[in-house]
């Protein structure tokens, strides 16, 4: 058998799917079979994935008729697991050639249980946007600093294409919740673990994490594209609370009982913020237990728009009235550099042309001389 099974879920990747396959068949490590579940493709995506079933042996696919969504997908492949470690990798993504060979070196040295690692942000071309996930999303400070149960319980900081896990753990995870908008499936398998595991990561990037406007999950958050405080205020109340509800729907998933209380509190909490307009300060100890792990500039901005909205509006409107500014420069610049690289161009069409003539006419010339010779 096997020692790891990379599961991966499809849905329409025809564009990227190859590539990623590619990089995942070209480890340096290759004790591994590659299962594949595909949601309901509507492109070429399952014709290209059993073209390469046919020629990997260690490539497994399943093929689902209807959509059921990534968690529920996602589910179904931890359930096809049969080997001592599993990992997840999205359709979209290219691994570094030793990625399995490093996680499962650093799960092995550190006996760890789940080990994670950092992603190289790039675009659709693999052009690189930033060379640290981590850095570019401020998680730094609470994976370096924080790295546990007490830290991801506010917030993930886990990417899912970037974890190798021990199969032991299944049955304490699973099922998966499948009625949450926000919770995902790698917050959860590590937030159960992380409780009497041990979670480790490696500060290495083992992923180009690729962005694209088909992304279901990227880089930029919905909050960074959102046009008013108000829509951004609401948007964070919206996942905790659906947050705090997961939670209290799975408590029998959680240890320890003060964790259970601190849900139901954080609940009522986040739901009382819904009805604040201006200012309040009623909740304040509440909310500085729960982002006790926070960097400080991260509190400070989640304070001000969950408790002084009123304070943060007008800032907020000025901040993106700059942005916007901004923006319409950067706009306005690149267009006068694409103008004036089409004028180059033209320019030295023109002169190609020119030296072309001057090639003619003294070719003809030439042959008119020796006509009279």
């Amino acid at each position: 058998m096997e020692k790891i099974n990379i599961l991966m879920a499809t849905y329409n990747g025809r564009r990227y799917v190859a590539q990623q396959v590619e990089s995942i068949l070209n480890q340096t490590y290759t004790d591994f079979r590659l299962i594949i579940s595909d949601d309901g493709s509507t492109d070429s995506t399952v014709k290209i994935l059993q073209e390469y079933e046919k020629k990997d042996q260690r490539v497994e696919i399943y093929c689902h008729q209807e959509n059921q969504g990534a968690v529920a997908n996602f589910e179904f492949l931890i359930g096809k697991v049969r080997s001592e470690l599993f990992m997840f990798a999205d359709q979209d993504d290219v691994w570094e050639p030793d990625k399995i060979e490093k996680t499962l070196d650093k799960m092995k040295k550190d006996n760890l249980d789940l080990v994670y690692t950092d992603l190289e942000v790039v675009d659709s071309r693999l052009n690189q946007i930033a060379p640290s996930y981590w850095a570019l999303k401020g998680l730094d400070y609470r994976i370096k600093r924080y790295n546990s149960f007490s830290s991801l319980y506010l917030n993930n900081f886990i990417t899912g294409c970037t974890m190798l896990v021990k199969s032991k753990w299944i049955n304490e995870f699973m099922p998966l919740p499948k009625n949450s908008k926000y919770i995902l499936h790698d917050y959860w398998i590590s937030l159960v673990i992380s409780q009497t595991g041990k979670i480790g990561y490696l500060d290495e990037t083992t992923v180009k994490y690729r962005q694209h406007k088909n992304n279901s999950v990227g880089s930029k958050t919905r909050s960074e594209q959102m046009d008013t405080l108000d829509d951004i205020r609401n948007l964070f109340l919206d996942v905790k609370i659906d947050h705090f509800k997961i939670f209290l729907q799975n408590e029998d998933k959680f240890i320890s009982k003060n964790y259970r209380e601190l849900s139901r509190k954080a609940l009522e909490y986040y739901e009382n913020l819904k009805n604040v307009n201006t200012f309040t300060l009623k909740g304040l100890g509440l909310f500085l237990r729960l982002y006790k792990y926070e960097a400080l500039n991260y509190k400070m901005k989640n304070f001000v728009i969950l408790h002084m909205p009123g304070i943060a509006r007008p800032y907020f409107k000025r901040l993106k009235e700059k942005r916007d500014l901004e923006e319409s420069i950067k706009k306005q610049e690149e267009l006068e550099a694409k103008m004036e690289r089409k004028k180059r161009a033209s320019e030295r069409k023109a002169e190609k042309l020119r030296k072309q003539e001057a090639r003619e006419k003294k070719k003809l010339e030439k042959e008119e001389m020796k006509k009279q010779n």
